[in-house]
């Protein structure tokens, strides 16, 4: 453990990209598929871009820092939030200010723009609580728990760079995968980061979603992984809800690794039209309440489902079917 030789400020400082932005020549500016960042594994793929020709990424951040960082008269003064954004390939680092987002309040938000001549890989993005402390200014009194990566090139966000997808045979593999041998796919949302096991022993699969097809089979493909991705969001949402931390007076709180991230994600799906803290309360007094938990059941699906881009896969899907059955007519 680092230590410090004045106060710092205790509890989780978060960080959230909620938005991505390219800028083309002569200003063009376009948003980038929200399907370039990942709020699971905390990573931005600029290599997703579908035009060539950007020159610079606006990123849209938001963070959370303790309240204690902006009460009246508290330890520390003139109290600021940064994001810096690092990439040790170039030597590069951009430094912004957030503004509070509310007056007092814990969100602080802000723009960070990234010039692509000046970055070649990964850049490593977080955020910092600066304040004067014991009459000295610029001490860093706190920082976000875990960085997001910047990845110029990666087509998809992934922080190790591949798919955490894992194909083993269910029959004969892990124990506890055993009682599962006659699915496609388990979604495992007990470790560091959600994986999905692909069941090998599940004819015809492995090549059907890793192999080269036909178009038909590509069409399936697509709805195939579709699916797949839905089950994760629905994992991973409730895994998320499902071990909240709760304060004294019962408020549940939001979870400092991917977990949170994902309620930040979802939420305003499941309970439309309200603050995320205002809406976590929510669900989390239904599921641990007596009823009401059934309720938002439909709305976790419809969130997990518009993730998953399913109405797009579906609709691809019929529009090449019927092309297909046109073609075989004539």
């Amino acid at each position: 453990m680092r230590a410090y030789p004045y106060k710092r400020l205790p509890g989780v400082v978060s960080l959230r990209v909620t938005a991505v932005g390219l800028k083309g020549p002569g200003d063009s500016r376009e948003p980038l598929d929200t399907k370039a960042y990942s709020v699971v594994e905390q990573v931005v793929a600029l290599g997703r871009a579908e035009r060539d020709d950007w020159e610079s990424a606006r990123i849209k951040l938001s963070a959370t820092v303790p309240v204690r960082a902006t009460e009246p008269n508290g330890y520390w003064s003139d109290v600021v939030v940064v994001a810096v954004l690092t990439e040790k390939t170039t030597n590069t680092r951009i430094t912004v200010h957030l503004e509070p987002e509310t007056e007092g309040g814990r969100d602080w938000i802000g723009t960070l723009e990234l010039w692509r001549a000046d970055h070649l890989d990964r850049a490593a993005l977080s955020v910092h609580v600066v304040a004067t402390v014991d009459g000295v200014p610029g001490r860093v009194i706190a920082t976000s728990e875990k960085e997001w990566v910047v990845d110029l090139t990666a087509d998809a966000p992934l922080r190790q760079r591949e798919l955490d997808v894992l194909e083993v045979g269910f029959r004969e593999g892990p124990e506890w995968l055993r009682p599962f041998r006659d699915v496609p796919w388990i979604v495992d949302t007990s470790g560091e980061l959600p994986a999905v096991h692909v069941n090998t022993d599940f004819e015809g699969i492995t090549d059907l979603v890793g192999g080269d097809s036909s178009a038909t089979e590509g069409l399936v493909r697509d709805l195939l992984i579709a699916q797949m991705c839905t089950d994760v969001w629905t994992a991973v949402f409730h895994t998320a809800i499902g071990d909240l931390e709760v304060e004294g007076d019962g408020t549940p709180l939001f979870p400092h690794d991917w977990r949170g991230e994902v309620l930040r994600e979802m939420l305003p799906d499941v309970v439309p039209g309200r603050p995320v803290e205002e809406a976590l309360r929510e669900v989390h007094r239904r599921r641990t309440g007596t009823f009401g938990w059934i309720d938002l059941q439909p709305r976790i699906q419809f969130a997990a489902t518009r993730r998953a881009e399913v109405p797009r896969a579906l609709a691809t899907a019929i529009r090449g079917l019927d092309r297909l059955h046109q073609g075989i007519d004539a």
